[in-house]
């Protein structure tokens, strides 16, 4: 039998420490986002919609319940498989996921391999079941989509790795798209590492366009991105889908001719102050077949004598050019989005030497983060900012014990918990959802 080690310290030589407390758990927590899975139908919709090649004979875990698994342990913080080897036994994660035991990191890695494209494609599927659900059911008649890309690291000879020369490195090229008003990651996919930013963005947008015009035909929709994607091919797209755009366009000779041409310096010019101006013109790139608008940013630092210049190019022929500037600078909140989903939910984590698992394991990363992008919202004002770093800290991460009695299941909380009324807020608010 093997014996656990057991430790002194120095500022209390009385004090023995060991892992010897028994069947305790440090996730307790985590039945607030089960209860939200449960709020959503997500285990229902998972067998409903989600394919696997599954040739297996018999299944001592059936494919939902790991991915769930997976899920429950992004969440929790545990970004490795291997994690599950210690949380084999944790009464947390056992009452949740309903099983003697979870499975373990072999049986996670197995899992990985069952995946093909169609899983890819039906993981896309129950991510847009979920969110639909907090769509249909809100009050929001504006859809701001975020589209934009991002590097994951690779080491090793991994399929369709390659030198991105943007990025300096090694890896893929995801492309993702995020609800610009509550930060939702509405798609994500996974490319090749040497493709160029806006590469597929018409076979990737259009679905979702054709998707929330269908689910709210009132609603506007508005597409911004940053030059990587000022091609007509995102334009047209839009404009066959009747969806406004806002896409900042790099700067050229012909585009700064046209911006020198507003440009006026008076006798009582005061070069000590910055001055910045807007103005808006119609302009035809070469590669475009009509002129489009576009919005000009002209600004002079204080103590220059040249005007830099910025451009957006848009449909949006209503908007005075302040305010379209204005309207595409919020879209910088992305770049928090997409930090969050690789920092705290491992969306770049790729350690598979094989392209299709670390396409569904960023998958699995997606939907983590919008369980928990969707349960931020519950929060009160106030909080709804968290990040997940201090939503595990305050929520989930709380120390507790399962106790059977009879029939009935106690999770019982440590009651030195510093924020349990929060605790129980969101769980009222959980319970008193009404989706759709």
């Amino acid at each position: 039998m093997a014996t656990l080690p057991e430790k002194r310290v120095n500022f209390n030589p009385k004090l023995h420490i060991s892992h010897t407390g028994g069947e305790l758990s440090t996730d307790a927590g985590l039945v607030l986002v089960k209860e939200l899975m449960a709020q959503l139908n997500f285990t229902t919709l998972a067998y409903q919609l989600i394919h696997f090649d599954d040739q297996r004979h018999y299944a001592r875990y059936s494919n939902v319940s790991l991915l769930e698994q997976v899920v429950l342990q992004l969440i929790a913080g545990y970004p490795a498989d291997l994690a599950a080897t210690s949380l084999r036994n944790d009464p947390t994660f056992k009452l949740l996921l309903a099983q003697p035991q979870l499975a373990s990191q072999p049986s996670l890695s197995r899992f990985w391999q069952r995946c093909d494209e169609q899983t890819i494609t039906s993981l896309q599927t129950l991510n847009q079941a979920l969110l639909d659900q907090a769509w249909t059911g809100a009050k929001q008649q504006q859809l701001i989509l975020d589209i934009d890309s991002t590097h994951a690291d690779t080491h090793g000879h991994q399929e369709k790795t390659a030198f991105n020369a943007h990025y300096g490195t090694t890896g893929y090229h995801p492309l993702v798209a995020f609800d610009g008003q509550t930060g939702h990651c509405l798609k994500a996919q996974l490319r090749p590492g040497n493709v160029y930013t806006s590469t597929d963005i018409a076979p990737f947008i259009t679905p979702l366009l054709q998707h929330y015009h269908q689910v709210k035909p009132n609603a506007d929709i508005l597409v911004r991105g940053d030059s990587g994607f000022a091609t007509p091919e995102l334009y047209e797209t839009c404009e066959a889908n009747d969806t406004f755009y806002l896409i900042r366009l790099k700067a050229n000779r012909r585009l700064n001719q046209l911006a020198e041409r507003f440009v006026q310096i008076s006798d009582e010019q005061n070069w000590t102050e910055t001055e910045v101006h807007y103005y808006r013109a119609s302009y035809q790139a070469r590669s475009w077949p009509k002129p489009r608008q576009i919005y000009i940013k002209s600004t002079r630092p204080a103590g220059e004598l040249l005007f830099q210049h910025e451009y957006l190019v848009s449909n949006l022929t209503s908007f005075v050019a302040e305010d379209a500037f204005q309207a595409y600078h919020q879209r910088g909140q992305m770049e928090n989005y997409i930090k969050e989903a690789k920092a705290g939910f491992y969306l770049d984590k790729m350690t598979s030497s094989q392209f299709i698992p670390n396409y569904a394991r960023m998958m699995l990363s997606v939907l983590a983060y919008n369980l928990v992008s969707l349960m931020r919202q519950l929060l009160p004002a106030q909080h709804q900012r968290l990040q997940v770093t201090t939503l595990r800290l305050w929520l989930f991460k709380v120390a507790g014990k399962l106790v059977t009695s009879g029939r009935q299941l106690y999770l019982k909380l440590s009651r030195h918990h510093v924020y349990q009324d929060l605790f129980y807020q969101l769980l009222a608010r959980i319970q008193a959802l009404q989706w759709g």
